[in-house]
């Protein structure tokens, strides 16, 4: 790793002077910054892109893109977006015909303009009509061309319709971008190197923390021969959350914890008895060693990890004032979840179907994303402060987004598998009984509110906000994770179609520098 990490040094300063450099023009400068930004290294160079998009910002009228083409405007748009400004959509108003309404015809030409409109359309927010429209449009003209094009262009359409990047993994996304694009990004020398050597110096890293987090689980899953063995893809939907190296703690925490999440999820919708689940439930709930002797025997040696493993997250942290805040979140979370399945258990037990707003109360605690947002913040040190613990526990609208997101889209993708194995009550079900329609109708309803969770998700990350985008991210990016293992299945139910090649990607294929 050290070895990468000096390799860095020159491209990286390299790169930098570019960023800054004041006699590259704008467009250059944006489409630099957005390449670095889909290579994920922004993090890297955060204050000096901060200070130019600022500037450029400040600085852009939208009488100069009058003569833009659609991809130049359509990447400032997502620059300024994914950095979090408030640029405006009606300057896309100028790729529609003044009579029809419609998007005109020749810009269909432009694929790598459409792609990248494509892209635009999902950074969106409530009440940007036309951005719905282009959401349609190129989706639709993209999908009319994908068969006839050829090479990478081909490759970057394929890639676009399966997952728009900012619905995507950030590190997945990212080595596919150079994947995709190399022939664009070996331009730039300097940011064609710093990329390839940033990958393997991740790649180890990665790799030793999922071997720390592999190594604890196989000594807990001894115990529990029921659960599903799903460490390396947790860790693949932790490292989404925060791919930066200082988060490496956070990363380790948060995936044993997210581990624990599934061994509950698999004790209460597979395996134990209702009478053993309301102990278990009481058990959890008291949180105290004492407990333990009313549990289920293959239930204790978890529950006492558990506990322990807690102790040890408490005395990783350093004594500051938010210590004790941030571990009382996590742990009310989770003493939530346990209440929120077993309500969902009584529910199937007694065969009762309850109404859409009573299964949402529960279902949007059982997405888990309140556990998993509020558990990130263990590791992620003094950027967590008692500011951002109290945002967080005010239940903004971004985070009740991210919510029904988990919710929904697990249930909409999910629904039919697990009817196949018992009785369920889901959001689809209960959406049904209270409304009174069709299966599909429900289901196009959920798919309506999903969609617009994600637009209060866009909204949420920009500026101002109330705390960091480093804590925003973590909300985003869980936001991504669900997508990328719910869009087309169940991923962690059925890993071998999706998470498979992701672990590939990651773990196995090397960059060659």
């Amino acid at each position: 790793m050290e070895t990468y990490g000096k390799a860095m040094e020159r491209p990286k300063e390299e790169v930098r002077r570019l960023i800054l450099n004041p006699a590259i023009d704008s467009n250059k400068k944006l489409s630099l910054i957005y390449s670095v930004y889909r290579l994920g290294l922004a993090y890297v160079f955060s204050n000096d892109i901060e200070g130019e998009l600022d500037k450029l910002f400040s600085q852009h009228n939208f009488q100069s893109y009058q003569e833009a083409d659609l991809y130049t405007i359509s990447i400032h748009f997502q620059v300024f977006r994914l950095f979090g400004y408030r640029f405006s959509c009606d300057v896309f108003s100028k790729f529609k015909d003044c009579g029809s309404g419609e998007f005109k015809d020749d810009i269909t030409q432009d694929v790598r303009g459409m792609i990248s409109f494509y892209e635009s359309a999902h950074l969106s927010i409530r009440g940007e009509s036309i951005l719905d429209d282009a959401f349609v449009f190129t989706e639709t003209k993209l999908k009319n061309i994908e068969k006839t094009l050829q090479g990478s262009l081909a490759q970057q359409v394929k890639h676009v319709l399966e997952r728009p990047f900012n619905r995507g993994h950030p590190m997945i996304e990212a080595r596919r971008y150079f994947l995709d694009f190399e022939e664009d990004i070996l331009k730039n020398e300097s940011l064609h190197s710093l990329a390839k050597v940033h990958f393997n110096y991740l790649q180890l890293l990665q790799k030793e923390e999922l071997r720390v987090v592999s190594e604890w689980w196989k000594a807990l899953q001894v115990k529990l021969s029921y659960v599903r063995d799903r460490a390396p893809e947790i860790y693949v939907w932790v490292l989404a959350l925060f791919l930066e190296p200082c988060y490496s703690q956070a990363r380790i925490i948060t995936t044993k914890i997210v581990l624990f999440l599934m061994v509950l999820d698999d004790t209460y919708d597979a395996y134990a008895t209702i009478e053993e689940l309301r102990v278990i439930t009481h058990a959890i709930n008291r949180w105290d060693i004492s407990a333990m002797s009313q549990l289920p025997d293959y239930f204790k040696p978890f529950y006492e990890l558990m506990l322990n493993e807690y102790d040890e997250f408490n005395k990783q942290l350093p004594s500051q004032g938010t210590r004790n805040v941030i571990m009382e979140a996590s742990i009310k979370a989770l003493k939530n979840l346990a209440i929120g399945y077993h309500q969902e258990a009584e529910w199937r037990h007694s065969g009762e179907m309850p109404s859409y707003e009573e299964y949402m109360k529960v279902g949007l605690v059982t997405s888990t994303h309140d556990v998993i947002c509020k558990s990130a913040l263990i590791g992620m040190g003094k950027i967590v402060t008692q500011e951002a613990v109290a945002w967080y526990e005010s239940y903004p609208k971004i985070k009740l987004a991210v919510e029904l997101v988990g919710r929904l889209t697990d249930d909409v993708v999910s629904v039919e598998f697990e009817r196949e194995r018992g009785p369920i009550v889901t959001s689809v079900d209960a959406y049904k009984k209270s409304f009174e329609v069709s299966e599909d109708v429900a289901l196009e309803a959920l798919k309506n509110i999903i969609e617009n969770a994600w637009k209060d998700i866009n909204d949420g990350c920009l500026k101002p906000t109330e705390v960091p985008m480093d804590l925003l991210s973590t909300i985003l990016n869980l936001a991504r994770m669900t997508d990328v293992a719910y869009r087309h299945n169940d991923g962690l139910t059925f890993p071998e179609r999706s998470f498979k090649k992701y672990i590939t990607l990651l773990f196995f294929d090397r960059v060659v520098v």
